[in-house]
């Protein structure tokens, strides 16, 4: 492709002589008398920001990086007609107690207008144990849904059509045994499984780097991944068998760049590993999906979005050789930082929520999930999730900023941004390579030593006022005593749970399942065989998320962090 300059030389020159001539004048003199608020002006990612962008800005940059909406490098977006067609899914996030509370919170939200449904499990279902384990008590469904085995999935979208709606599970070291429940209670209601829509996190590599919730050692955690995405590409062909998040690794702290690059670093591995086992990276890349945090940098985070999909893009065509055009086509779910989350003047925090909303959509985001108010303080209320959910309404059907495709497209600052976030993040992905690829960084610590020092870094700023939060350290005021309603926590949750899975292991072949599982640890011990199929016919006889997850540990080990310093 030939790089295509925007402006020629005689152009270029004229326009450095008008700027310097407006520099040198108009702007010394206004500034000599009314002096600006700070010496320097930078991004949240610490990136300088100019006075005043103009064509200067972006005179080295081609016009096929930016390009049209829907074509390679996908800058302006991953479709060319985008909202156009049809809006964002709004998905927004529940998930407490047991199924059936967590079913009727997704009938209230479905009933409010969302259009695709998200899951958070609770503790003990992300680490693998089983509500009765030692390990879980005090933590059934208080921080998302307790799910245990088939029954509990069933209970979970009982009434629910999943052909109707997507669906998508916040799950990472277990996930391949949710996913397998998942498709289980698809066969048994009959429905095709390339009819299923949504996504599975399933991002073990972020977990190491960033979120710290894992199980088993590196290698066979991503080899569940492997599983994963050559099981989906050969049998379900609308659903993304993984997400794979920035989220989690800005919200412990990256900046925005750090986010893109680390993201696309975990993606590079996980391709690799696909390829490695045979799946043709244009059958599986369609189906790769991505999650970013939506920050409250607004400028920043619409580059940011913009850049990820053209690094992306290049990565997927000039490293990995994707000829499909939708094998290079990076779509992303977006949030909305919980992080930015206060507890004083919490009623602020949806005006939060609505400027980081804005940017995502003016990014171009698929789908997107908007905080409740009150999240600092416990799983949000109905209430809460309704107001979050009508912020994306108003941005979707009210302001229309849907009626044009990539409406920021060609202005001097975002592109510009885009393009310094672009070579930034080809930098240390570099460096990355240099260190010997991503899983040698993990295992030396240096994506984690990265988040580290920025998280540090924000702190700071924080701490002295450099980084502004109203409330917190800004207009701050005397809240001594806070009237808020909260989610309940329901102390028999537990107990309910506990004989849910008794009863199910009461009735349930046991014989069949010891038998499964032995099944299970002889394909776990060759790791070219896929444990998918296995891991579906175990849940389909009653076998628990511990019965799987014990019996892999004995095989598997556990991971043990080294210190970061």
């Amino acid at each position: 492709m030939t790089n295509t300059k925007q402006y020629d030389n005689a152009a270029i020159e004229h326009m450095e002589k008008e700027f310097s001539k407006w520099e040198k004048d108009e702007v010394a003199t206004f500034v000599e008398r009314a002096p600006e608020s700070q010496s320097e002006y930078v991004t949240a990612s610490g990136m300088p920001v100019q006075r005043t962008y103009t064509p200067l800005d972006i005179k080295d940059s081609a016009f096929e990086d930016i390009g049209f909406p829907g074509q390679y490098p996908f800058t302006r977006g991953p479709y060319p007609t985008m909202y156009r067609g049809r809006n964002w899914t709004m998905r927004q996030i529940a998930g407490f107690g047991t199924a059936k509370e967590t079913n009727g919170r997704f009938k209230y939200l479905i009933a409010q207008g969302q259009t695709g449904l998200s899951i958070d499990f609770d503790m003990p279902t992300l680490m693998g144990y089983d509500s009765n384990h030692f390990m879980s008590q005090g933590e059934v469904g208080r921080e998302g849904v307790a799910i245990d085995t088939l029954a509990d999935m069933e209970e979970l979208f009982e009434d629910i059509d999943l052909t109707k709606i997507s669906v998508s599970m916040t799950i990472n070291p277990s996930a391949w045994v949710l996913f397998a429940m998942y498709i289980a209670l698809a066969e048994k209601r009959g429905y095709d499984l390339n009819d299923l829509s949504g996504t599975i996190q399933n991002d073990i590599l972020k977990e190491y780097i960033a979120q710290k919730e894992w199980i088993f050692p590196v290698k066979p955690s991503v080899r569940l991944v492997r599983d994963c995405i050559q099981y989906g590409s050969e049998n379900m062909r609308r659903y993304n068998p993984i997400n794979i998040s920035g989220y989690h690794i800005s919200e412990a702290g990256s900046t925005a760049v750090q986010e893109v690059a680390y993201t696309m670093a975990t993606t590079m591995e996980y391709v690799k590993t696909a390829i490695d086992a045979g799946v043709d990276v244009n059958d599986f890349a369609p189906r790769l999906s991505f999650f970013f945090v939506s920050q409250a940098d607004f400028f920043e985070e619409i580059a940011k979005f913009r850049a990820a999909r053209r690094v992306y893009a290049k990565i997927m065509r000039e490293k990995f050789g994707a000829t499909k055009p939708e094998a290079s086509r990076l779509r992303f779910h977006a949030q909305t930082a919980a992080a930015t989350l206060t507890k004083p003047q919490y009623t602020i925090n949806p005006i939060r929520t609505a400027l980081q909303a804005l940017s995502a959509v003016l990014g171009g985001a698929q789908s997107l999930h908007t905080n409740g108010m009150d999240e600092a303080f416990a799983i949000p209320t109905e209430e809460a999730m309704r107001i979050a959910l009508r912020t994306q309404q108003i941005i979707a059907y009210e302001t229309n900023i849907t009626q044009v495709v990539d409406p920021l497209g060609g202005s001097y600052y975002v592109e510009s941004l885009t393009d310094k976030i672009e070579q930034e993040t080809w930098k240390i992905l570099d460096e990355v390579e240099q260190l010997g690829g991503t899983l040698q960084c993990i295992e030396d610590g240096y994506f984690q030593r990265g988040i580290s020092d920025s998280a540090y870094d924000f702190a700071l700023r924080k701490a002295s006022g450099e980084r502004p939060v109203i409330g917190v350290n800004m207009f701050v005021e005397n809240e001594d005593d806070v009237k808020i309603e909260i989610h309940p926590h329901d102390p028999e949750t537990e107990k309910r749970q506990i004989d849910r899975l008794e009863k199910v292991k009461n009735n349930r072949d046991e014989a069949k399942v010891q038998s499964l599982l032995e099944t299970l640890k002889e394909q776990a011990a060759d790791e070219s065989v896929n444990l998918m199929p296995i891991t579906i016919d175990l849940v389909k006889e009653g076998a628990s998320m511990g019965d799987i997850i014990e019996t892999l540990k004995k095989m598997w080990g556990t991971y043990r962090e080294k210190p970061v310093i």
